[in-house]
């Protein structure tokens, strides 16, 4: 899958906001009143590297709409969800975002990438729906200012600092780190380098890759020169896995950690179980470490032959329980009212946090944790 630049990323942001304003000008938001359903836009990578995640977001998203809709549904009509797919690609995503304001949804629960979410999100702003960010977490997604964003995720400078108080806490003062210019994951490289300088650590080492690339030997002769005590790769687990892979054969020295882009069992898979081994990531525990998750881990095993849930499943459960709240609260389909009740949310609990929005709609305290890969599996480190 093709990544973008953050040039390209604003370039279509200025493109999708302009497409957004051709369709549904004179519009005041999605939701029909008249409709025996409330249409609920889903926003996710169901195809391509990042289709794993996508998919476990998915199931848990319509594990709760089923629920919601087997106890009466919300206000005495059914969730349907519309689900497009942004491939974690930018003009994908302004693509199916802009279906989703054609089908009049009254709101969108989604967004994995945050190089697809961003452009996404002006295409819903431009319309005036409410989205509901579950995993995206660039520090950019906030910063836009858009009052109808919801980001139930922590962001990007927490996760960053997560890490670099790891890898002091370890005496690891020596931090390489990488990236593969996505959005995302130059957004939380950059954090990282302020965190661990300002821990007081050294970045010895600050490197670009293409995620397309299978053979990282260069980079890793380079990282074994450096001598690191721990180098933190900030992008995706397809290149994570190989890289991990690599880093492990070449004997590069020290720990190695990946950001939450790479929390999925595929890292393991690609690397393999023997290189997986001690393998570090900053992210929002799965629901499997999360007190009082039980019920949802037996529920969604139940539902998808066995299967565990993904790292965003409990983050997609949650968006999908909050948005019908807030349709409860505001007693409407109306885009603009639901906007409303959600910026007004104090005390939702959901599985592992309690949410409510501080001034830039994102979260008061931050949700992450230091997993750690052993046995080929993950734990909770920290």
């Amino acid at each position: 899958m093709k990544k973008y630049s953050i040039i390209t990323i604003g370039l279509l942001l200025i493109f999708s906001i302009f497409l957004s304003a051709c369709s549904s000008e004179g519009s005041s938001g999605g939701g029909k009143s008249d409709s025996e359903e409330i249409l609920v836009g889903v926003l996710l990578p169901v195809t391509g590297n990042n289709a794993t995640d996508g998919k476990d977001m998915l199931n848990a998203m319509q594990m709760a709409a089923e629920k919601i809709n087997n106890d009466g549904g919300v206000n005495g009509k059914k969730l349907k969800l519309e689900v497009a797919d942004d491939a974690c690609d930018p003009q994908m995503a302004t693509t199916a975002a802009n279906k989703l304001v054609s089908m009049k949804v009254t709101a969108v629960v989604g967004g994995y990438c945050s190089g697809s979410t961003l452009p996404a999100s002006g295409v819903f702003h431009n319309a005036k729906i409410p989205m509901i960010v579950a995993a995206a977490n660039s520090s950019e997604l906030p910063a836009q200012g858009y009052e109808g964003l919801f980001l139930i995720n922590g962001l990007v400078p927490d996760q960053a600092q997560t890490g670099a108080d790891y890898f002091k806490d370890k005496g690891a003062n020596n931090v390489v780190i990488i990236h593969d210019n996505s959005a995302y994951a130059k957004n939380l490289a950059d954090f990282a380098q302020k965190s661990v300088e300002g821990n007081g650590g050294k970045v010895v080492g600050f490197e670009a890759i293409n995620p397309e690339e299978k053979d990282f030997g260069s980079l890793m002769t380079k990282l074994k020169s450096l001598n690191p005590d721990g180098t933190f790769f900030t992008g995706y687990y397809a290149a994570g896995g190989l890289m991990l892979k690599q880093f492990k054969e070449k004997g590069v020295s020290g720990f190695f950690m990946v950001g939450d882009g790479s929390y999925s069992p595929d890292i393991i898979d690609i690397a393999g179980a023997d290189n997986a081994d001690g393998l570090l990531v900053t992210a929002t525990p799965t629901a499997n470490f999360i007190p009082g998750a039980d019920e949802f881990v037996k529920e969604y095993k139940s539902k998808y032959n066995d299967l565990s849930p993904g790292p965003f499943s409990a983050l997609s459960y949650n968006g999908m329980n909050l948005l019908a709240d807030a349709l409860k609260r505001a007693d409407s389909t109306n885009s603009e009212d639901v906007r409303k009740a959600l910026k007004e949310t104090k005390g939702f609990e959901g599985i592992g946090q309690v949410i409510e929005f501080n001034d830039q709609n994102s979260l008061n305290q931050s949700n992450y944790h230091v997993m750690k890969v052993e046995n080929g599996d993950f734990t909770l480190e920290k």
